[in-house]
């Protein structure tokens, strides 16, 4: 009745690559709205868009012409990315101008926006943030010796950029202003 050899035989191939069934995707249209989605929810740096679009296989060439349009109509500025980072990061975590630097480093800004970045903080404002630093860690370290205290808070300090002559300059001076803190403990 019914020959089942003859209807397999019929039957064309499957595709070796299951994509080769799928339309060509159109890179400029995935590429921009992946750098959309990307600048939605926070300014980013033009070397990590590219990245973005690299790692989704964007062509080069399209990754390129897209990056310099949207640098063109001000979407992508690594500047203005570089002083708002630099002014959310100082103000909110203390960092001091050499870690800030680092982070952008790493974020792929251009060492030119970098230092001018950097050099919207002012020396006394990086102080006065090391400062705050060392007064909010100061009371949770009442239990130990001044020795152990200095090197906590310089080590803290150290690791948010701060210079050792700003950290123990400025942990000297709070551990003075803070010697009621320390009568019991050494």
């Amino acid at each position: 009745m019914y020959d089942d050899a003859a209807v397999d035989d019929a039957a064309p191939p499957p595709p070796e690559d299951p994509q080769a069934l799928q339309p060509e995707a159109d890179h400029e249209a995935v590429a921009r709205k992946i750098l959309l989605d990307q600048l939605t929810g926070q300014a980013r740096s033009r070397s990590e868009l590219a990245g973005k679009l690299a790692k989704k296989q964007v062509p080069p060439e399209v990754a390129h012409r897209l990056l310099d349009r949207f640098e063109e109509v001000g979407l992508i500025d690594d500047a203005a990315f570089a002083r708002d980072w630099v002014q959310s990061r100082q103000a909110g975590k203390g960092l001091a101008r050499r870690a800030l630097a680092a982070e952008l480093r790493r974020k792929g800004v251009p060492q030119e926006a970098i230092a001018e970045a950097v050099e919207t903080v002012e020396p006394d404002d990086e102080v006065e943030a090391a400062r705050l630093l060392v007064r909010r860690k100061l009371p949770s370290l009442q239990r130990f010796d001044k020795i152990t205290v200095v090197r906590r808070l310089t080590g803290m300090l150290a690791r948010k950029g701060y210079s050792s002559g700003v950290a123990y300059q400025v942990v000297r001076e709070e551990i003075a202003g803070a010697e009621e803190l320390f009568d019991g403990a050494s």
